[in-house]
């Protein structure tokens, strides 16, 4: 069983800035991919960021040039810088895993509310 644990989130006014992280209780050099779902009040969840076993990151098109998601192998953690930050990107933000068995895990969730 992989446990994933955010935290990072919070208040901020429009144009600040927010780091979440995710560490994982599982070597994260081994599995296929991580990232960060979000999910606004009404809304689908929606795919914000992925890195990939082997490095290639990948972003929704509204947070491009915005969000940068990086890792830390050492830490087993993921983490993903939000810049600029828009009163549209409040939503509960969760951290996914796939393995290398493609099973797929993910956190409790952390809030970033953004202020207009």
């Amino acid at each position: 069983q992989v446990q994933l644990v955010e935290s990072g989130g919070g208040l901020v006014q429009a144009g600040g800035s927010l780091r979440l992280s995710c560490a994982a209780s599982v070597s994260i050099s081994s599995i296929n991919a991580m990232g960060w779902h979000r999910q606004a009040p009404g809304k689908q969840r929606e795919l914000v960021a992925t890195i990939t076993r082997g490095g290639s990151v990948t972003y929704v098109d509204s947070v491009k040039g915005r969000f940068t998601i990086s890792r830390d192998n050492a830490k087993n953690t993921v983490y993903l810088q939000m810049n600029s930050l828009k009163p549209e990107d409040t939503a509960v933000y969760y951290c996914y895993v796939i393995n290398n068995q493609y099973l797929y895990y993910w956190g409790q969730g952390t809030q970033v509310t953004v202020s207009s």
